[in-house]
């Protein structure tokens, strides 16, 4: 079969989840290249409140792409992480700020007016229930046909690979932290 006998779609819907390292990044490379394109893209950010690389990168090049580019940071820190998890944020507050953000994130992928919005960590929203599993599929159902989606984080739920058309799985085969070491800025965060 040749290259000339492939179709192409409209749109996607592309997951990177898994417990290894690289699924913001993953996104982000994705952000530049849609952007590269002469795509417009909306990134939504799940549970990140404080400040990351990928946020200064984004506030940086957001004069450059002007309306191209829309960039809403969601969330109140991590949830259900044992000592990491967010100090005096209560359960409803991180409920409110995930479906704040997951309302944000339907309202870019539903209106047509995005090539791309890519949902950063919402897989872990869903994982601790922080939104539903049915939120989830009502994004990846009521998509604009012609905006692609991206969806990041750990624990996609597996009954939805069927609606993906490229989905990775970035396994950990080692990652410093695992010996008390602190992430490192710029390549962790």
């Amino acid at each position: 079969m040749a290259f000339e006998d492939y179709k192409t779609k409209d749109a996607v819907i592309v997951v990177y989840t898994g417990e290894g390292k690289g699924k913001t990044s993953a996104s982000v490379g994705l952000l530049a290249r849609a952007l590269g394109s002469g795509w417009s893209a909306a990134y939504i950010q799940f549970i990140k409140h404080w400040n990351v690389g990928e946020h200064d990168f984004i506030y940086k090049i957001q004069p450059v792409f002007g309306k191209k580019l829309f960039f809403y940071k969601g969330g109140k820190g991590f949830y259900d992480a044992g000592d990491l998890s967010a100090k005096d944020v209560s359960e409803a507050e991180h409920k409110q700020a995930a479906r704040e953000t997951y309302l944000k994130a339907y309202q870019c992928a539903t209106s047509g007016k995005y090539d791309i919005v890519i949902c950063d960590e919402i897989n872990n929203a869903v994982h601790h229930k922080l939104i539903t599993k049915s939120d989830l599929l009502k994004l990846i159902k009521d998509k604009s046909p012609k905006t692609s989606l991206c969806l990041t984080g750990r624990d996609f739920p597996e009954e939805y690979l069927k609606y993906a058309d490229i989905a990775t799985n970035m396994t950990k085969l080692k990652h410093h932290f695992d010996d008390k070491y602190l992430a490192n800025k710029g390549i962790d965060f």
